[in-house]
């Protein structure tokens, strides 16, 4: 899982397979604006089954924000362990990070009881229950490998998320 918004700057990141376990290439200690401890945002290297392992991510956050802080709670809720560089000396500068609040408000903006509901455990929501449909495919190739895109549709649970509706 990589944010459009940080982009790497140094090229001795590590973005091979994370056979071992989650990897957080975008670590506390190397991340421009967050440095908490059970930081996982930015960049996670996971595999399919780790992903399962944690029933993916909550359906209950729309919008930005506090996504990757629950998250956490399920990687270690799964028991798995999230590995991170070792030996990269740029520290804060390996990352430039383009997320501007000023610039976009809307990913500010919480509505109804939205900003209580991000700080809690969503214990039923996630792969086993999220409801989406593909509007659409696109094939392409980079670098010569080939690649489709998806245009997914979540559906929103106006009952269980108000604020799905909103942005």
């Amino acid at each position: 899982m990589h944010d459009v918004d940080l982009l790497p700057l140094n090229e001795q990141l590590d973005y091979g397979y994370p056979e071992a376990g989650p990897f957080h290439v975008a670590s506390p200690e190397l991340h421009p604006l967050y440095h908490y401890k059970t930081y996982v945002g930015g960049i996670l290297l996971l595999t399919k089954q780790h992903y399962e392992m944690c029933n993916g991510m909550s359906n209950r956050f729309w919008g930005w924000g506090r996504e990757d802080d629950e998250f956490y709670r399920r990687i270690k809720g799964a028991g798995l362990q999230v590995r991170r560089p070792t030996g990269i000396t740029t520290g804060y500068e390996t990352f430039q990070h383009l997320h501007d609040p000023a610039w976009r408000k809307r990913d500010q903006k919480r509505i109804a009881a939205q900003k209580q509901e991000q700080f809690k455990v969503d214990r039923e929501g996630g792969l086993n229950n999220v409801r989406y449909r593909i509007e659409s495919r696109t094939a392409l190739s980079v670098a010569g490998a080939p690649c489709t895109v998806l245009n997914i549709l979540l559906d929103c649970d106006t009952n269980e998320t108000p604020w799905c509706t909103f942005g």
